[in-house]
């Protein structure tokens, strides 16, 4: 079974929240940018958490049978990023999420609302 982009962007979030990631943000943007239909972002309050909850979405994504594209920044475990084609996963420590602060930037993106 294929999940959608949707889906795949639900199923990172509540991978994040399993692992007590916060401020978890589900953005619509490919009406925006060719790279990718939505963005994940969440926070872990720890570097070891930022591991933890990148380890965790890749660890549950891989269950349902959807490997990583591509992952980024497991050594400074600042920000780690996570490439799933039409789902892009960011997740930042709190000063990294607060300097690069992506909703701002991507501001004409649309919320949307997951219920974790």
């Amino acid at each position: 079974m294929q999940l959608t982009s949707l889906e795949l962007a639900t199923a990172v979030a509540k991978a994040m929240d399993s692992k007590k990631g916060t401020d978890i943000r589900v953005l619509k943007v490919e009406d925006l940018t060719i790279l990718t239909d939505y963005f994940v972002i969440g926070t872990g309050n720890s570097s070891t958490q930022v591991k933890a909850l990148a380890d965790e979405v890749e660890f549950q994504l891989s269950e349902a049978g959807v490997s990583v594209l591509r992952r980024e920044g497991t050594e400074s475990r600042n920000w780690i990023l996570l490439d799933y084609g039409v789902v892009i996963v960011h997740i930042f420590y709190p000063d990294t999420r607060n300097f690069y602060d992506l909703e701002h930037l991507w501001a004409d993106a649309t919320p949307v609302e997951i219920e974790l």
